[in-house]
Parts: structure tokens; sequence; C-alpha cells
């Protein structure tokens, strides 16, 4: 399988795309996001069993879903995936920084006690796609805190195919 090697801060990271071996560590990590969501207040965003197996599997036969490791082992995952994404076809209160292809990032997740994940997935990103773009629960602010420490501009609401909002946002890089 191959390995994305890429530095951020002091620790030694890899990135690497996820297989179905990987499914029982992926499931484990988004149970462990639900419930670090609950302990911070953000009791709507990931409910009724969303991310669901069926959906990492999607992410996963799309070549789309991958791992973050340290020293080989895992300690978070992300989807990225290129647009477009259906929900964003319409944005309300704002607009899209631009309208070039983009990568989208959804489901990240960690286990507990790891820090730095959304700053390492970021840099993969951007070393990846010109354009980022990723949504989140008005009631993650954590995430939206960590999207606007890592340059990423709020853009508008877009409405999840169950009518749901959520926070849009991008970040333009330099990968091209």
């Amino acid at each position: 399988m191959q390995k994305i090697d890429f530095e951020h801060h002091s620790d030694r990271r890899t990135i690497r795309k996820a297989s179905m071996d990987d499914l029982p560590i992926i499931m484990d990590f988004l149970r462990q996001g639900r419930e670090k969501m609950i302990a911070v207040g953000n009791l709507n965003q990931w409910r009724k069993g969303y991310p669901a197996q069926q959906t990492i599997e999607q992410d996963i036969q799309r070549n789309g879903s991958f791992l973050l490791c340290e020293n080989d082992i895992p300690i978070a995952t992300f989807a990225f995936l290129p647009g477009p994404e259906p929900t964003y076809s319409y944005i309300e209160g704002g607009h899209w920084l631009d309208d070039s292809p983009y990568y989208v990032i959804h489901r990240v997740a960690s286990m507990d006690g790891v820090h730095g994940i959304m700053a390492d997935i970021i840099a993969y990103c951007s070393s990846v796609a010109h354009a980022l773009r990723i949504d989140t629960h008005a009631d993650n602010h954590p995430m939206q805190k960590a999207l606007s420490r890592l340059g990423f501009a709020y853009c508008g609401v877009i409405y999840l195919q169950s009518g749901d909002s959520r926070m849009a946002f991008q970040k333009i890089t330099s990968a091209l």
C-alpha cells in the first residue's frame, strides 16, 4: 500500500489510503469522534448512526478514504474526494471563493489523546489540491476554530440531502 510521507510539527507522520481491512479501526475512530462531539456540546452533527459503515466502504472503494499514521500506527481517518459535491451546488448567505475544481474533506475523526490532526490533514490535502472545501455543524466549535486557524474562509451555509444545514468553508492552496 502506498504511503505518503510528510513532516508536520516535530512528529513524523504518514498518510495512506485505507483498505477494507482498515474498516474496524475507521469505525472505532468515528465512534470516538461522536463521543468527543457530544462531550463538547455538539449533540447533533453525527447522529442516527452517521457516518454509516456503508458510507465508509464507498469512500474506500472510491480511493477516497485515508488514514493518518504515526510510527505506522493509524491515529486518524478522513475522506478526501474530488468534487463536485452535490450538496455544495447551492450556498446560502455567501459564496464559494472560486469555481475551480476542488476536493472535499469529510468524516474526520481521530483516536483519543492525539493532537494536530487537522493541521496534518490540511497540510497533506493542500499539497494535492488547489481548492479545498469542507463543511461542519454550527455546534462544532473545535472544527470551526481549526479551520479558521488553518486558513479556511467561511463561505456560507449549505444543506445536506436531509435538509440539515452546515457551515461551509473553502481554502485556496498553492498546489496546482
